[in-house]
């Protein structure tokens, strides 16, 4: 497991660049964290890293984005108002974690037992005793 600390939401960004532009497709990205802990702003930083310049936003309400224009498609689900696994049954779930693009799943916890094995877990956490924008990204998975 890699821990990278973080203390302004530039530096959450460029953490999600940097594993942006290592992706590859066929991968699955597992992100978790609080509401409000800078989830959307490490997935605009990993949609840049994969040359994407158009804009990202969090897909809560339609549960999937995506996002053609990079050097690999990106996939950017947000799984928090899933209530159902068949819901991601309905969407064709299996195509994308298992397409030519690269996932990042917010929320994944929520369908944990669709989740392919391989996969990269980044769990965001905040600390108040470091600092209002502290936060603690921790990477496990395939690389780390």
């Amino acid at each position: 497991m890699k821990q990278v600390e973080s203390y302004s939401a530039a530096d959450t960004f460029s953490i999600g660049k940097e594993l942006g532009s290592q992706a590859l497709a066929g991968q699955v990205y597992c992100l978790e964290g609080e509401l409000g802990v800078g989830k959307t702003v490490f997935t605009q930083g990993f949609a840049s890293g994969l040359g994407i310049s158009e804009s990202v936003n969090s897909p809560t309400f339609t549960i999937l984005q995506e996002y053609q224009k990079g050097r690999i498609p990106l996939y950017h689900f947000d799984v928090y108002r899933i209530t159902d696994v068949e819901e991601m049954e309905e969407i064709g779930y299996a195509d994308y974690f298992y397409g030519d693009g690269v996932c990042l799943i917010e929320w994944a916890g929520q369908i944990e037992e669709i989740l392919p094995v391989e996969q990269v877990r980044i769990r965001i956490e905040k600390n108040l005793e470091k600092g209002f924008d502290y936060r603690m990204i921790s990477i496990a998975g395939e690389k780390f």
